[in-house]
């Protein structure tokens, strides 16, 4: 595939204020392995592979092992998760999908027993940011790895 455009260029303003949004998030109180589990989760949802690329690329290189990288996607089955991001996961997927799905009561109470109020917070800041940032590349049929050139 191709890419179709170049969004940065073209909507550069724009593309800089979601970087600055993905700024803020990455400074924010999530641990960043977790961060990058939840932008992983929501990309393979969305299936923007830009961004599966480089948040799997990205959570490898911060230490990630390669079983958890490649269970993520069935994580509820896998045992390398731990309380807190089985927490985050289902909630990015609730977040995720909520064309057909819903953030729960029971989703958010999961959520709450592990994240504070001000990570709950950067929690939804997160998957917000991540699906806003999939739609752009998914649209634009961004390319694996363009991000490093």
């Amino acid at each position: 595939m191709t890419e179709r455009l170049n969004l940065g260029a073209l909507a550069a303003d724009a593309y800089r204020a979601m970087a600055g949004l993905d700024r803020y998030v990455a400074e924010g109180t999530l641990p960043a392995p977790l961060l990058e589990l939840v932008r992983l989760r929501a990309s393979q949802i969305n299936g923007c592979v830009y961004c599966v690329d480089m948040h799997s690329s990205d959570a490898k290189q911060a230490g990630e092992s390669d079983a958890r990288l490649h269970a993520v996607s069935v994580w509820r089955e896998a045992p390398f998760f731990t309380p807190q991001e089985r927490a985050a996961l289902a909630f990015t997927e609730a977040a995720t999908r909520l064309s057909t799905h819903d953030v729960t009561d029971e989703i958010w109470q999961e959520a709450a027993e592990h994240f504070d109020e001000g990570q709950l917070a950067a929690l939804i800041v997160a998957v917000a940011t991540i699906n806003a940032w999939n739609r752009m590349g998914v649209a634009t049929r961004m390319t694996p790895a363009s991000y490093k050139a």
